[in-house]
C-alpha cells in the first residue's frame, strides 16, 4: 500500500513538471528548411510574404534559408528580416498558432 501511495506521488509530480514545462517560454526560430528566395544578382534572399514588394531580378532560386544563411546572403529588406524573426513562446502558445487558433506574427516558418 506504501509503494503504492509512492508510485502515485511521483507519477503526479512527473505529470506537474512536464506541465509547468509545456506553459514556461523558449526561444523558437525559423526551421533551416524553411523556404526563401536567393536573389543571386543582389547576393540577398527574400521572405515568400515578401516578395511582392522585393523589386527582384530574374536571377532567381527557391530554396531553404539554411542554404542562403550558408552563402551568406543576407536578408534582402526589413520585411524579410522581420519575417525571419525569433520569438519566445511557450508550448502552449506556438500549439496554439499551430492549430489555428491565434495568428502567428509570420507566415514564413
Amino acid at each position: 500500500m506504501k509503494r503504492k501511495k509512492i508510485w502515485t506521488a511521483a507519477l503526479l509530480l512527473a505529470a506537474a513538471a512536464l506541465l509547468l514545462l509545456f506553459f514556461i517560454p523558449r526561444e523558437n526560430v525559423p526551421a533551416p528548411e524553411s523556404r526563401v528566395v536567393l536573389e543571386h544578382s543582389f547576393r540577398t534572399y527574400i521572405a515568400p510574404s515578401c516578395f511582392e514588394q522585393a523589386d527582384a531580378t530574374n536571377f532567381l532560386e527557391e530554396s531553404t534559408l539554411g542554404e542562403a544563411q550558408e552563402l551568406n546572403y543576407p536578408p534582402h529588406s526589413s520585411c524579410t528580416e522581420k519575417a525571419f524573426e525569433g520569438n519566445r513562446d511557450s508550448g502552449f502558445i506556438q500549439l496554439l498558432k499551430e492549430l489555428g487558433i491565434t495568428e502567428k506574427e509570420s507566415q514564413d516558418w
